[in-house]
């Protein structure tokens, strides 16, 4: 009788979260030494496991270059809080396509649907009357029965994804058409729905829930190092955790102390606090994040990304994870639908299509998720949502016409690109 085998899991998997990003042999046990952990950090950027380190170093580039170019205008608490509004809708449709590009497949139909989302929801309120949350609901759930048809076309019948995706950016364009009316659009004037885009949470509000999101991650991260540690489980020196929690409180301090003021340009208005859709999105990455780093589900979409026959062989129920993938990419794609009809306070027939897409797909692999499958994390949407948005914003201070707009955009991507493509090679040469 044959021995049976075990496929081992791909990059990253079966390992630890500290072992994956440092580097450090799937056996290893005990606490690190902080030597040993930027070491392990060097080795594993050495031989191409780089992951968003590009695309934040290009952000902050980016922020310098704009800062200098256009110091009266850029750095100013408006701007900021208009790029956080502007980067908001890329950035959740980016978080749920890279659900799909972890697999290794492409979804170009989730701008449409989130166009179809919005103009289900704009119409059941003005037309049917029904209460914001049962319209957003219902458009929820329109996602989901699409996301649905997508993933079973894929993964049952077979089709690739991109023909299947590509038909239906083409046939959602078609519905919503027929659900708005050519040349019509629906009107967005419930001020819940509004505020997400265009309102702001409360001063005070403000802090509390910076405050405690800063202890809740403290928290949070000091008790799965003191667990790791109990286990004599490979965990980073505390003096990183320290460090990361700080970093992370003071940059959530800084940009609500910024927010915080009143960035009006007249004085008899008050215009402070930091905008609804900036707790909605963290939110969703809190969420997300969660599903990819601690469930079954997050580990077998890495799985299945990494090698989906060997997924298969090793007992995961690739097609269901597939539908689901997609599924999450249709909702968020709703979502990301909502949220860009409150800025614009209407829906139009071209709603999600155009730049709209590819704008999101950009933001997923300019912040480090794979094309190959396999790679990437819910923040890299939002690291890559705000390059596009800063250059979007950065080059209209400096009066570009948007013809410049898109050649930088565009190479920016081909860069990002590149840089998974060369990872990818060293990766592969290093063995990992």
């Amino acid at each position: 009788m044959s021995t049976p085998t075990t496929t081992p899991p791909p990059s990253g998997k079966g390992r630890t979260d500290v072992e994956a990003r440092a580097g450090f042999a799937a056996d290893a046990k005990g606490p690190v030494s902080l030597g040993a952990y930027v070491q392990g950090y060097r080795d594993k950027v050495r031989s191409g496991d780089v992951g968003s380190l590009p695309a934040i170093l290009g952000l902050l580039a980016l922020i310098i270059v704009f800062t200098i170019a256009r110091p009266s205008t850029f750095p100013t608490a408006l701007n900021f809080a208009n790029l956080i509004t502007q980067a908001g809708s890329i950035c959740v449709l980016a978080m749920g396509i890279g659900f799909v590009l972890l697999l290794g497949h492409i979804d170009l139909s989730a701008g449409v649907i989130g166009g179809v989302g919005a103009g289900s929801m704009g119409m059941l309120i003005l037309k049917e009357g029904f209460p914001w949350y049962v319209a957003v609901l219902a458009a929820l759930l329109i996602g989901v029965i699409m996301g649905l048809i997508t993933g079973w076309l894929v993964s049952t019948i077979g089709i690739p994804s991109f023909v299947v995706t590509l038909a239906f950016f083409l046939a959602w364009q078609g519905v919503l058409l027929w659900i708005i009316g050519t040349g019509g659009t629906v009107p967005i004037n419930e001020p819940v729905i509004v505020g997400i885009a265009n309102n702001n949470v409360p001063v005070v509000v403000g802090w509390v829930l910076v405050v405690l999101s800063i202890a809740a991650y403290a928290g949070v991260s000091l008790a799965v190092w003191q667990r790791r540690r109990s286990r004599n489980l490979v965990s980073p020196p505390l003096a990183v955790i320290v460090l990361r929690i700080a970093f992370i409180a003071a940059l959530l301090i800084a940009a609500t102390a910024v927010l915080s003021v009143n960035r009006a340009r007249v004085a008899t208005i008050q215009l402070e606090g930091i905008p609804w859709v900036a707790p909605l999105v963290a939110v969703l990455l809190i969420i997300w994040t969660f599903v990819q780093n601690r469930t079954a589900f997050g580990r077998y979409v890495y799985a299945v990304g990494g090698n989906a026959e060997a997924a298969r062989r090793a007992g995961i129920r690739v097609g269901r994870i597939t539908v689901w993938c997609f599924v999450i990419s249709s909702g968020m794609a709703v979502i990301s639908g909502i949220i860009a009809a409150s800025r614009l306070n209407s829906v139009t027939p071209d709603a999600g299509a155009g730049n709209t897409l590819l704008y999101a797909v950009a933001a997923a692999v300019i912040g480090g998720t794979s094309l190959f499958g396999g790679k990437g994390k819910a923040r890299d949407a939002i690291i890559g949502g705000l390059v596009i948005a800063v250059i979007n914003n950065g080059l209209g201070l400096l009066g570009f016409e948007a013809k410049v707009n898109y050649l930088v955009t565009g190479l920016v991507l081909l860069v990002a690109a590149s840089v998974d493509a060369i990872s990818r090679r060293r990766r592969s040469s290093a063995g990992r």
